[in-house]
């Protein structure tokens, strides 16, 4: 998740020139026990968030114990807190021993904790970070994510004005990096599938009266809004100007169950998107058996998959270490190394080529394949991962919503864009 202070990322990194670049290979330096930390930074209105990922965390770690563990030993989830102050987070993780640490959610946040964990040779991966710059991020090697970068919707947003009849497209975004960087990547894709971009027009929260005018004078089929804080207002201009309602497509976040707070059918037939895939009832009963108390499924898919990542690649490696798990992580997913080839387990001698993967959609099922000869290819509940060479997903899922009369969203399908956004 890129919040509003995502345009303060520092992308500097501290491990030097290697950037991006995976981790290749590694001598089995574990303890033998696989010990998975959760770095929880929800805080205020943002809290709901932790819940799903913790108990995400916790099946995942049951399921992991359940096939067998670690070499028969069972996977340590490390007690959680919850702060802002990641690096200080990842600072305590380094102490309790973690060999991989879940998280953040804030894309703004995550710098922090990468140096502190990178430099640990503590794998990290991300149920949620979107920020588009993270990929290229230097980690050393040691950072992933289960969650698409912001800018992979903008195939999906343009398609969805297409399919709505459209022939030109204006595109309105939120000034900062999320509006300029997914507003962009939209005029692009629009281009690509044949849509002409007429307008494409900045504004600031709260100041969109300009910016809307300049798109109504392009006289547009369809509007794109690429917005999160001014999104409401964005869109209560948009409709006294006559162009809200099926004209509009929303970008992930300008999402909002909006009810009242806007004019009566101000949003009826628009359609927007929001990252991931809904939850199968099997899912969503396993994870309210962890916590029954649980409302909401956000990230809880991709959290469970990072996990189980997280352990088929130290089966895989047949070690624990930090280091082991990044350089198994992209083989195991069914990634392609940077040197274009996959690198499941090749530390504990592991040498399957492409042509012996086997997809597996559990941490038996991929265990299973390990001790056959064979290389897990892991799809999970959040979909196919497929980590690329900057330990991106490959592939991204959406699912499409459509407003009604009430100005509320409803899940009307589902979408898929082909590349995360990686550089």
């Amino acid at each position: 998740m890129a919040a509003a202070a995502a345009a303060a990322l520092a992308l500097t990194g501290c491990l030097g020139p290697a950037g991006s670049a995976r981790v290749s290979s590694a001598d089995a330096s574990g303890d033998g026990t696989l010990r998975i930390g959760l770095l929880l930074d929800n805080t205020g209105p943002q809290n709901f968030l932790n819940a799903p990922q913790l108990a995400a965390a916790k099946l995942a770690v049951k399921d992991i114990n359940d096939a067998g563990g670690h070499k028969g030993k069972p996977v340590e989830l490390l007690p959680e807190t919850v702060s802002a102050d990641t690096a200080a987070q990842a600072k305590a993780l380094v102490g309790a021993k973690a060999d991989v640490v879940i998280g953040p959610t804030d894309s703004s946040r995550a710098p922090a904790a990468i140096d502190v964990l990178a430099n640990a040779k503590v794998a990290v991966i991300s149920p949620a970070n979107s920020a588009a710059a993270l990929s290229n991020y230097k980690s050393g090697g040691y950072y992933f994510r289960t969650a698409a970068a912001d800018v992979a919707q903008a195939p999906v947003l343009a398609k969805l004005a297409k399919d709505g009849g459209a022939k030109t497209l204006a595109v309105l975004h939120e000034e900062g990096d999320y509006g300029k960087g997914v507003g962009a990547a939209v005029a692009a894709a629009a281009t690509q599938s044949g849509l002409e971009t007429v307008a494409q027009a900045e504004f600031k929260p709260g100041q969109a009266q300009q910016a809307v005018a300049d798109v109504k004078a392009a006289n547009p089929d369809a509007v794109v809004l690429v917005a999160r804080e001014g999104a409401q207002g964005a869109i209560a201009e948009l409709n006294n100007a006559g162009l809200a309602g099926k004209k509009l497509v929303l970008s992930d976040g300008a999402v909002s169950q909006y009810g009242s707070g806007l004019g009566a059918r101000a949003l009826e037939g628009a359609r927007g998107v929001l990252p991931g895939v809904f939850p199968s009832a099997e899912f969503q009963a396993d994870l309210v058996a962890v916590d029954p108390g649980l409302k909401d499924m956000i990230f809880a898919a991709e959290t469970y998959d990072a996990v189980t990542l997280a352990g088929i690649a130290a089966a895989a490696a047949e070690d624990d270490a930090g280091t082991s798990i990044a350089a198994s992580l992209v083989g195991v997913s069914g990634g392609i190394s940077a040197a274009g080839g996959q690198s499941a387990g090749q530390s504990a001698g592991q040498s399957a080529g492409p042509s012996a993967a086997e997809v597996c959609t559990s941490y038996k099922a991929c265990t299973d394949a390990l001790r056959a000869g064979r290389r897990p290819d892991y799809d999970g509940q959040s979909g196919r991962i497929n980590f690329d060479a900057h330990g991106d997903i490959t592939q991204a899922n959406y699912v499409v919503y459509t407003y009604g009369a009430d100005n509320q969203a409803k899940m009307t399908g589902t979408e898929t864009a082909g590349s995360s956004g990686g550089g």
